[in-house]
């Protein structure tokens, strides 16, 4: 496992863009102290490595396991979008598996772009028509990824117009120190509000005084400018 782990990072390496290795480090805040503490990176755009994944995403779950162990951010973005588009080709007993694996790795996925690139493909799909307990104990973790991971998953959810968990979830983390969070719940709002922009009104006009400015921009930033300013105002 741990040979086709390393030769797929090989594949990996021969997109190398020696600008993106300066830059991607900048931008995703890998300095001391910042959310990204530690994470390094080769220099790969996202299409690329989405392009290795399809070529192996019928590879073993201990391949994928061996990715999300490496020290480099495309390693572990590969092995996650290796089970997205594993997931989207299997059967409910696959799909099972996968989403269990998924959940076993949130120490790995530790970067807001891991989250938001795999979390709404897999767990998001998955509990489409099932219990969301496990939404529930992500955000109550206290781990800030895995928290990302419960808000961005109902991106899914909130495409098929099922609204109860994004609002369930905003009031359970509409205090949350980190602008990371911040920002993914009021993104999750915001696309609420495209398809039912009646019921955010309704929770702004709840928690609008109160909640962080960050996520309130974010909710509102689809209205017009003269509703945008009367919420920040208020």
């Amino acid at each position: 496992m741990k040979r086709q782990a390393e030769a797929i990072e090989r594949e990996i390496r021969e997109y190398i863009n020696p600008v993106k290795r300066e830059y991607l480090p900048k931008f995703f805040k890998t300095g001391k102290g910042q959310y990204g503490e530690g994470d390094k990176f080769l220099g790969v755009v996202v299409p690329d490595t989405r392009s290795v994944a399809k070529r192996h995403k019928d590879a073993p779950f201990d391949v994928m396991a061996e990715l999300l162990q490496s020290q480099w951010h495309e390693c572990r973005l590969c092995a996650l979008l290796m089970l997205v588009e594993r997931f989207k080709k299997s059967g409910e007993k696959e799909r099972k598996l996968i989403y269990d694996f998924y959940l076993s790795q949130t120490a790995r996925i530790n970067n807001w772009d891991l989250v938001d690139l795999s979390a709404p493909g897999i767990v998001g799909e998955y509990l489409k028509d099932k219990p969301r307990e496990h939404l529930y104990r992500l955000a109550d973790s206290g781990v800030l990824w895995e928290q990302r991971i419960a808000v961005v998953s109902t991106y899914t959810l909130i495409k098929n117009h099922d609204f109860i968990d994004i609002l369930s979830l905003s009031e359970r983390l509409l205090y949350h120190p980190h602008d990371l969070l911040r920002k993914a719940v009021g993104w999750m709002l915001r696309e609420m509000g495209k398809r039912d922009k009646d019921l955010l009104v309704q929770f702004l006009e709840k928690h609008c005084r109160t909640m962080p400015r960050t996520m309130l921009r974010y909710a509102i930033e689809k209205f017009p400018e003269e509703e945008r300013k009367e919420f920040m105002k208020r």
